[in-house]
Formats: structure tokens, C-alpha cells, sequence
């Protein structure tokens, strides 16, 4: 007889399994965080910057071409230099806190999902607005250039402001 129980070699062992490693996302080692979230407000702060560091380097080159001579043989590569590391400096100071800060990020994502509830006018609406303020704006102005016009003839005729030659025989307060 053998000291093994009847049935007690139909249990199976468990299978083992290898570990095996996740397989390898291919696209290089840039990646954005939360890729798909708060895309359009990331694209128009990226462009945003973009124009504003095109702008800054510009302005940069200018500053940097007026203070040195052009004759020497280091002004260009000095000038243009200057210039393309500011570009790329502050460029990628921008892809850092467009693409992989999380905190930023956090904040571009919830900014995209508020923006999403507002409630925007018509454009009918908006039309109609535009109307009320530039006819409102036009009052004022009209007010304020007749209000403007009495004190002048008023503090001109008791004698504390001298207005511009002709100034009375322009608005016919007399010669």
C-alpha cells in the first residue's frame, strides 16, 4: 500500500506564472501628462508663449545688436546665439509647464472643465449689448464735451481761466 490517500494525487499544482515586464510604449521619452485632458487650453497657452518668447528674443536681438560693434567677428554668432538660447531656454521652460507639470496641469484640466459649463450669450444678445454700450458711451461723451464746454465759458468769464485765442468768438460767447 503506499502512505499517499486515496485521491490525493488528482489535485493539480497551480500553474506558476512569470512575472513578465509591461510591455514598452514607443514614442521617446517625452510624454505629456494627462494627454488627453485640457488639450485646447494647453495649445492656446503654448501658443501664447510661443508668440511672447518669439517676441522676448526679438527684442533681445535688438538690445543685444545695438550695445555691440558690428565690425567684430564675434557679432553674429554673439547676436544670434544669444537669441536662439533664450529661445530655447525659455522654450523649454514652457514645454515643462505645459506638457509635464502636474500642478499646472491640474489647473489647464479644471480651467477647460469649467469653461465648458459657462453659459455664453447669443450672438444676437451679444450684438445688442454692443449696441447699449456704444450708444451709452457716445451720451457720455456728448455730455461730458457740453458739461466741459459750460465750465470753461463760466470760469473764462468771470476771469480765472484764459481760454485760446478766439475761444469766444468760436463758440460765439462774443469778441
Amino acid at each position: 500500500m503506499s502512505d499517499i490517500a486515496a485521491g490525493a494525487n488528482d489535485r493539480k499544482e497551480p500553474e506558476r506564472r512569470i512575472a513578465r515586464p509591461a510591455p514598452r510604449r514607443t514614442g521617446g521619452g517625452l510624454r505629456f501628462y494627462k494627454p488627453g485632458q485640457g488639450y485646447y487650453t494647453r495649445l492656446w497657452t503654448a501658443v501664447g508663449g510661443s508668440v511672447l518668447i518669439l517676441w522676448g528674443a526679438g527684442a533681445l536681438y535688438q538690445q543685444v545688436s545695438s550695445i555691440l560693434d558690428p565690425t567684430t567677428p564675434y557679432y553674429n554668432p554673439l547676436t544670434y546665439g544669444i537669441s536662439t538660447a533664450f529661445v530655447l531656454g525659455i522654450g523649454g521652460l514652457l514645454y515643462w509647464i505645459v506638457g509635464l507639470n502636474r500642478r499646472t496641469n491640474e489647473f489647464f484640466i479644471a480651467t477647460e472643465g469649467e469653461m465648458k459649463k459657462v453659459s455664453w450669450s447669443s450672438r444676437r444678445e451679444v450684438i445688442r449689448s454692443t449696441k447699449v454700450v456704444i450708444t451709452t458711451t457716445l451720451l457720455m461723451a456728448v455730455v461730458l464735451f457740453v458739461a466741459d464746454l459750460l465750465f470753461m465759458w463760466f470760469f473764462s468769464t468771470i476771469g480765472v481761466l484764459k481760454g485760446f485765442p478766439g475761444f469766444k468768438a468760436f463758440f460765439g460767447f462774443g469778441s
